[in-house]
């Protein structure tokens, strides 16, 4: 007889939370292969495989539904997939650089001052966080844009 694993102790196995794994089945991304007589949830040896999958997948920052249309075999492309992960970590990389560059201009601030009060701090912090958020904002609609190409590219 094959091994099974209720839901509990599959999570213990890849430390996903119970209420991730029953998320995941919701959505139809993970399901168990079977239910026992008193209707938990039991999973194979297949299932902790296709489990493994989603969580490389999710490794390389892909949303659910993009793990989802991978794994149905939907418009997946391994050149396409490593490609966004490229471009995710150069995003990354630009929203650290400019990050720091605003860091490394409040110390200045800082610098040239004797002190600086908490009031004044406080709203450097804000005027930063306001960037952040406008720059955000700008990657999200470019992001958005770039999937409807890749959409329409693909559709």
């Amino acid at each position: 007889m094959n091994k099974t694993w209720k839901v509990g102790e599959l999570a213990k196995l890849t430390g996903l939370t119970i209420r991730t794994l029953r998320y995941y089945d919701q959505i139809n991304l993970f399901s168990p292969s079977g239910f026992s007589a008193s209707g938990h949830r039991l999973y194979n040896e297949e299932d902790i495989s296709r489990l493994h999958q989603i969580l490389a997948l999710k490794e390389l920052d892909l949303s659910l539904e993009e793990i989802k249309s991978v794994l149905l075999g939907q418009h997946y492309s391994p050149i396409e997939v490593v490609s966004q992960q490229i471009k995710r970590i150069h995003d990354h990389i630009l929203i650290q650089q400019k990050l720091l560059g605003e860091l490394e201009y409040v110390l200045g601030l800082m610098r040239t001052k004797e002190s600086i009060s908490v009031e004044e701090f406080t709203k450097l912090l804000q005027l930063m966080k306001k960037s952040h958020e406008k720059f955000f904002a700008e990657r999200k609609m470019n992001l958005e844009r770039s999937f409807d190409r890749l959409g329409e590219f693909l559709g």
